[in-house]
């Protein structure tokens, strides 16, 4: 049965796995491997990605508040400043010597993508008590090739995958020819590569063909008349369900409520205005009074007790963040979602920040949206569920709406609002198309899609 490359990996039921047979385990062993690839404060993505690069949790403390500050702007981030793309760019080699795949699994039904290359040689060799004695007399071997991707950089790469953008945006043909590409892009990839590093003895880690290769280019772009910066991001569309928000929606499926994975938060958060408690505070009160219970009892080991009271520390910091804040709502809210280390960047004047606006363009379909949220660093392409929807009418939590690379995301660096306030599909809107007429319009006849507010009550 073909693969279905619109379901996310990691996501899927796994079928139990089975011993493999003593003679397969023989094959497998004798083969010698060639793989050719080409290869918030507490707020969702942000605080997950921050752990990538730091090695510890971004959280919020409990009494701070971060929308006070004199001019109406966001505080300057207390989180050590992140490292330049060059700063950061990890040893292209691969680690060597012995690398064990997991026991019991069978590598043929791990390669994911991967185009495996299997060969058996033989030569004469000494007894066989002598033999099994020598490492190098018995051996598989496997190297793993990985060839990086070239940024697409002029109007005839861009059209590849979607031929009517210089229709829809017709400025794009002046401003290329200067475009650069953007060292972001080859981050991205030395991301991956760095990921690959530290899975390369588990194929059943490895990202996959299609997850390596998931961005087309990042492009630096500036109109000379305006001044104004543009971002251009050619990649696939991802889906993320985070958020919460009891203003505007005050009750939410038990299943989301008891969810231990899903993220109430997004990076994109403003002061909340009403008295209505979020919804997910509920199931997050249920966690601390059972860790707590458990806790107290007699049979708890010493490092479960070291790891209960982190988690109920965690639990009451996120707490008092939803009991001050309101977020973003993917099932409802179109937003895009940018890597971490892009967002939390204060250097590179074009790298997407939080609250910056975006227009997402797929087809002959424009659509204004915001920077919501923060992903892992070593992919890019994703978006809310609302925006997914609406690009594919099957898509969903764990089905993506666009596997090939044909989705353009065109980001306004710094132009996000000083103050965040709940979304205004129409200001958002009316926002992206002064944006746009800042760099040369749309196209004629081009309109930006309108987003109708789901929530709204009749």
């Amino acid at each position: 049965m073909p693969r279905d490359q619109h379901a996310l990996e990691g996501v899927k039921r796994r079928a139990s796995r089975r011993s493999v047979p003593l003679a397969g385990v023989g094959l497998v062993l004798l083969a010698v491997l060639g793989f050719v690839v080409l290869l918030t404060p507490l707020g969702g993505k942000v605080k997950r990605g921050l752990k990538e690069i730091f090695g510890s949790e971004s959280t919020v403390l409990k009494n701070e508040d971060p929308f006070v500050k004199p001019g109406g702007s966001d505080p300057a981030p207390t989180a050590p400043e992140p490292l330049t793309p060059i700063e950061r760019d990890p040893d292209p080699l691969f680690p060597k010597g012995v690398l064990t795949p997991p026991d019991g699994v069978d590598l043929r039904k791990l390669s994911k993508g991967i185009n495996l290359k299997v060969s058996f040689e033989s030569e004469e060799g000494g007894l066989a008590s002598a033999a099994r004695k020598e490492d190098g007399a018995y051996v598989a071997e496997y190297a793993l090739k990985v060839r990086m991707p070239r940024a697409a950089k002029t109007m005839e790469d861009l059209s590849t995958v979607n031929p009517d953008l210089g229709t829809l945006l017709p400025w794009l043909k002046v401003l290329l020819p200067q475009a650069q590409v953007s060292p972001w892009y080859r981050q991205i990839y030395a991301n991956k590569a760095e990921r690959l590093k530290a899975n390369v003895g588990r194929l059943d880690e490895i990202l996959t063909r299609h997850n390596f290769y998931d961005c087309e280019t990042m492009l630096n772009m500036r109109h000379e008349g305006s001044g104004r910066r543009i971002f251009l991001l050619q990649a696939e569309m991802d889906v993320v369900s985070d958020g919460s928000d009891g203003d505007r929606l005050p009750a939410m499926p038990d299943s989301i409520v008891n969810s231990t994975h899903y993220q109430p938060f997004t990076s994109f958060r403003w002061k909340k205005t009403g008295s209505t408690a979020n919804p997910m505070l509920a199931g997050w009160g249920s966690r601390v009074e059972n860790a707590k219970r458990e806790l107290g009892q007699s049979g708890t080991s010493a490092d479960r007790k070291q790891w209960l009271r982190e988690r109920i520390k965690k639990l009451e910091t996120g707490i008092a963040d939803m009991k001050f804040a309101s977020y973003l709502i993917a099932e409802y809210d179109p937003f895009i979602v940018i890597p971490t280390n892009m967002l939390t960047d204060r250097k590179d004047p074009y790298a997407p920040n939080v609250g910056d606006f975006a227009v997402v363009v797929y087809g002959k379909t424009l659509y204004p949206a915001i920077v919501g949220d923060a992903g892992p660093t070593y992919k890019v392409g994703e978006a809310s569920l609302r925006m997914a929807r609406e690009l594919n009418a099957s898509a969903g939590p764990y089905r993506r709406p666009v596997s090939d690379l044909t989705v353009t995301y065109i980001v306004f660096p710094r132009s996000a609002d000083e103050i965040k306030t709940a979304p205004d599909y129409g200001r958002w809107r009316k926002r992206c198309r002064e944006l746009v007429e800042e760099v040369g319009g749309l196209g004629e006849g081009v309109e930006l899609h309108e987003w109708k507010d789901l929530l709204l009550t009749p």
